[in-house]
């Protein structure tokens, strides 16, 4: 399995990356994580014909500004998204007019599934559980090439964060706030929270993304606040076009 680190900003663009966006290439299927500016890049990554899964964890811009350029792509397949409760209504107002090309009028077919809470089959194994964040927002588990992956988006430290994690080859885990930060109105992780997310959930592999744009505003600020980590050395500092293997 393939990770693709397509944008690893939070908030906004800078020279250190693009809003957040994630591939998971695997041997059936592509899974986006998320779908900041980073997306763009998507079609670098994918030059076949395999189904595409796009999760949504909410509604934050930036997590869905990219798009509107789902029109550049040609996904034989068709592109299938999946989201929390809303998510249909929520994607007919910001991808369609005026704003960009309707979902209905891409060169490609588009499903939209709304989940819950849960465990499901889509083909592949997923589950769901919502995060502590100012916003509702949810994380996802799958499995796909026999290997278990975690993305923990924006979220404060909570039980579903722990469940999600529990035992994954790969924990991908926002880190918004800087070593030591903390804030209740605006809850986020600092580096050392997701790495004390992955040891309580024996994660074997750490990746962090969406630093956010005002607080790491160079690649060298996020490797800085990294060394800051205790306990947990299978750390990985995402960048922007990082290509990494489970």
């Amino acid at each position: 399995m393939e990770i693709v680190f397509m944008g690893t900003n939070g908030w906004y663009d800078t020279a250190a990356g693009n809003t957040i966006s994630v591939l998971v290439n695997s041997r059936n299927c592509h899974v986006i994580l998320d779908a900041g500016n980073g997306i763009y890049k998507a079609d670098r990554y994918i030059q076949d014909d395999k189904p595409v899964y796009l999760l949504l964890s909410h509604f934050h811009l930036d997590h869905i500004e990219g798009l509107h350029v789902l029109n550049k792509f040609r996904f034989d397949q068709g592109l299938r998204i999946y989201g929390q409760k809303g998510t249909r209504k929520v994607l007919d107002t910001i991808v369609n007019e005026p704003f960009t090309v309707p979902l209905a009028r891409l060169p490609f077919p588009v499903e939209v599934h709304e989940l819950s809470s849960g465990p499901y089959k889509i083909p592949f194994a997923l589950e769901c559980q919502f995060l502590d964040h100012a916003s509702p927002t949810m994380g996802y588990r799958f499995e796909l090439d026999g290997k278990a992956v975690a993305y923990i988006p924006d979220t404060d430290v909570c039980e579903n964060a722990l469940k999600l994690a529990a035992d994954v080859d790969l924990m991908i885990a926002e880190c918004a706030h800087l070593p030591g930060e903390r804030s209740p109105e605006w809850p986020h992780l600092n580096p050392q929270d997701a790495a004390d997310i992955a040891i309580a959930a024996r994660a074997r592999q750490l990746a962090l993304v969406h630093f956010d744009a005002a607080r790491y505003r160079t690649v060298q600020d996020r490797i800085e606040a990294a060394k800051t980590v205790r306990n947990f050395e299978n750390l990985i500092v995402a960048q922007d076009d990082m290509v990494i293997t489970v």
